[in-house]
């Protein structure tokens, strides 16, 4: 088929109809497919009747076949990667094999396709201007309400990923760290039982599905929060919140106080005195 050539290319994230004609093309004429889940992988190529051979290519064995690929590319053949759903390199496997490939001065090619990021973001109603992509946030709480602070005064639009046993703890602490902004939680995106959740943080919260597949959650930037500012939480909630930013993130008091007066758009003092009304309550 030409000049060797590592092809990336984007399979279905749930519906088999999405799937371009390119990228079948590609799958029958390579020598091989590397795919991160060859199971998976086999169900899609037998849907087509394509008999291309695979290999495993999955996050463990990444470092040790990539030096493989690359030598059956510098033979002549061609090799399509192929994640479990979406475009590989996408929170998948690739990268290390991509950046090799260029190395040896191999020819890398994307064939475009479905996309969860762009699933959920499109139908949102969030603004689609500006958006960035940030993949999964960290699991361990400490080090997710640092990664989620970061992202504080970021004005654009945020899509991330989140697994469904971590999808509810996350949202609690969006809302905690973040406010109560609007977000979208899409799940079984592209499949039949396609599922999103709109609202504010809290009111997604509430809403929340039983903890199945992947989830997609688009979340609005600080301008949109400004734009729509939600009611203020209560005394016991900004206490929380208070304690929150002391002791699992290591604030200190002032700096706490700062942070959720900015978020909530109090004075210093306001919000000051509504955390020692809130502490005087539970003495």
């Amino acid at each position: 088929m030409g000049v060797p050539t590592l092809f990336l290319v984007a399979t279905p994230i749930g519906n088999l109809e999405d799937i371009t004609l390119r990228a079948l093309r590609v799958l029958r004429e390579v020598s091989l497919v590397a795919a991160e889940d060859t199971r998976r992988t086999a169900k899609l190529l037998s849907h087509y009747e394509i008999h291309t051979p695979t290999t495993s290519f999955y996050e463990q064995v990444e470092r040790e076949k990539t030096p493989r690929l690359i030598a059956r590319l510098a033979a002549g053949e061609s090799i399509a990667l192929v994640s479990d759903a979406g475009t590989p390199g996408i929170s998948d496997p690739g990268y290390r094999l991509t950046k090799a490939a260029i190395a040896a001065g191999a020819r890398v090619e994307a064939i475009p396709g479905a996309s969860s990021v762009l699933a959920a973001l499109v139908p949102s109603g969030l603004p689609t201007d500006a958006f960035s992509f940030l993949g999964f946030p960290p699991p361990r709480a400490q080090a997710r309400a640092r990664w989620l602070s970061e992202l504080e005064s970021r004005r654009e639009t945020l899509v991330f990923f989140e697994a469904p046993h971590r999808i509810r703890e996350t949202l609690e602490a969006v809302l905690q760290v973040l406010g109560d902004r609007p977000v979208v939680v899409g799940r079984e995106l592209t499949k039949i039982h396609e599922e999103f959740i709109r609202g504010s943080v809290s009111t997604v919260l509430s809403a929340l599905p039983p903890p199945r597949g992947e989830f997609t959650v688009v979340l609005g930037g600080a301008e949109v929060l400004a734009s729509a500012p939600a009611p203020l939480p209560s005394d016991a909630a900004l206490l929380e919140s208070f304690y929150r930013l002391t002791e699992s993130e290591g604030l200190s008091r002032r700096d706490a106080i700062s942070r959720l007066a900015k978020r909530h758009g109090l004075a210093s003092r306001e919000l000051y005195g509504a955390i020692e009304k809130a502490k005087r309550s539970v003495e």
